[in-house]
């Protein structure tokens, strides 16, 4: 039996996103009976539970601010080691998410290795990079990043850009990489276009199906909000841009609603989260095209959602963007007027080069990124051990 611990997501069964949805599915959808999955959870207690056949342990963490979630991987590491040694585990596999724990993940190491273990680690996307950081925690990101590659036997990287930077930056260290992307569901949604729950939500805000381009996601300034906004303001359409984001206080908000005005745009509608995993697959069925504008980090679950689901996709013109989409959506930049150009012309594509661009991005996503690969990519990695 391999068994696999795997830290770092705030634990199962999801509520949030990310490593959590990621943690879930891999779970869920185990194919191999030779593989015991142990899967660290964020709680208020220390209580144990089997979920998805999972042995899943909760580690009680102190509300101790930024560091918290630092020393949640550190309790779980530990309490990973001792379980280890108690039940006599032969060849573990400690799988830890995130670049978190640099500087203190050394002695783990050492500790996983005298017991015949295996470090594996997701470096996750340049955390380092992110604007709601200030300098000290950049550096520190930064700094556990390189520890974290420094000491991992395998870098399980899920975005090809990532794996690249990260054989580049590192190469002192000669790192082990792998690429195994995150996943998507591929299934439309449940909803009809008439169910009540959808026609409701459409006339609380005042839109209406195929009359409106969307953008979903964590409302923070490396997301490009501030072009999206700007630029289609710019732009001549006469369709809604859909925001779904918390905006609660948020400072980002205020600053935004100062340089650009937006509140004297109709056409810019706020409509709060959408927690209903069904209706926002249809809110994004439906959307005449789909804005993404993020920069930072590797394989963006969100992306791969819309891909999967949203006929025309308008992605700002990077690495990891390109990387997942090819030539199943369109890009633009962030120079002053491009994505503006972009949207007019968007808004005269015909429906064969609407379908051509929706067809193309369902297959990239249908062949390269659903859950059943994803996880049999995984376990091959895992039971290779």
């Amino acid at each position: 039996m391999q068994h696999v611990f795997i830290i770092g997501s705030k634990g199962i069964p999801a509520q949030y996103g990310g490593f959590e949805t990621f943690v879930d599915k891999l779970t869920e959808n185990k194919k191999s009976q030779e593989i015991k999955y142990h899967v660290s959870c964020l709680a208020d207690n220390n209580n144990e539970f089997e979920y998805n056949n999972a042995r899943c342990f909760n580690v009680k963490v102190p509300n101790i601010g930024a560091a918290k979630a630092v020393y949640y991987d550190i309790a779980a590491l530990k309490r990973c080691v001792e379980y280890i040694v108690q039940n006599s585990i032969e060849n573990p596999i400690v799988y830890v998410l995130a670049c978190r724990i640099g500087p203190f993940i050394g002695k783990y190491k050492n500790k996983i290795t005298e017991l015949g273990g295996t470090l594996m680690v997701n470096p996750d996307g340049h955390e380092w990079k992110r604007d709601k950081w200030n300098f000290a925690i950049k550096r520190y990101w930064k700094l556990s990043e390189q520890l974290m590659v420094k000491n991992a036997d395998l870098l399980i990287c899920d975005s090809k850009n990532i794996e690249k930077y990260i054989q580049e930056d590192y190469s002192k260290y000669k790192p082990k990489t792998t690429f195994i992307a995150y996943g998507a569901e591929t299934n439309k949604s449940s909803l009809r276009d008439d169910d009540k729950k959808l026609t409701d939500w459409y006339e609380s805000h005042n839109i209406s199906a195929k009359k409106y381009y969307l953008v979903v996601g964590r409302f923070v300034p490396e997301n490009n909000y501030e072009v999206m906004i700007s630029e289609f303001m710019k732009s001549k359409t006469d369709k809604d841009f859909v925001l779904i984001t918390n905006v609660e206080k948020n400072k980002f908000y205020e600053y935004l609603k100062q340089k650009t005005n937006f509140e004297n745009d109709s056409r810019i509608k706020f409509v709060g989260t959408v927690y209903d995993a069904e209706l926002l697959k249809k809110i994004r069925e439906n959307a005449y095209g789909y804005f993404h504008g993020h920069e930072v980090g590797g394989t963006n679950p969100s992306l791969l959602e819309v891909l999967a689901t949203t006929d025309l996709n308008l992605l700002l013109d990077v690495g990891f963007n390109k990387e997942v989409a090819e030539d199943g959506a369109v890009y633009f930049n962030k120079k002053e007027g491009n994505l503006a150009g972009l949207i007019d012309s968007a808004d005269n594509f015909s429906k064969d080069v609407i379908s051509n661009y929706s067809d193309k991005a369902k297959l990239r996503i249908a062949n390269n990124y659903s859950w059943d690969k994803i996880v049999s990519d995984y376990e091959k990695v895992f039971l290779s051990k």
